[in-house]
């Protein structure tokens, strides 16, 4: 699965895939995969871009607002960012982004991120 998506994301990064293409791609399942708790172990190189299928949730461990930390919950920084609805699954776009110097925490959508210093991963999601 990493490959196609690997693959995907280039050629996605150029503009080559219409949101049409892209989309027949996730729906017969050939490119999101679950969703795993954080991004802690998948956030090595800037500009990795991931597909997943994210369920929501409403709590769990969250630092910073558009940008959060790689440790972050994915589920949870998915409804912060407006992207799922709690107890709803969506397909979501991860990119891996540089670190800011700071996280800024906010309330969004009903879930609450916290401030964090320095952290060093970090991810941005956007709809798919």
């Amino acid at each position: 699965m990493k490959a196609v998506q690997e693959l995907v994301a280039y050629f996605d990064r150029r503009g080559a895939l219409s949101k049409r293409q892209l989309r027949a791609l996730l729906d017969q399942g050939f490119l999101a995969a679950e969703a795993p708790p954080t991004m802690a172990d998948l956030c090595d190189t800037v500009g990795a871009t991931y597909y997943f299928r994210v369920h929501g949730i409403s709590e769990g461990p969250l630092w910073g607002t558009d940008i959060y930390t790689g440790d972050s919950s994915l589920a949870a920084a998915a409804v912060h960012a407006g992207l799922v609805n709690v107890e709803e699954t969506a397909v979501v776009k991860v990119t891996v982004v540089a670190p800011p110097q700071a996280f800024q925490g906010s309330v969004r959508c009903g879930v609450t991120s916290h401030d964090f210093g320095r952290y060093g991963t970090a991810y941005r999601l956007s709809a798919v």
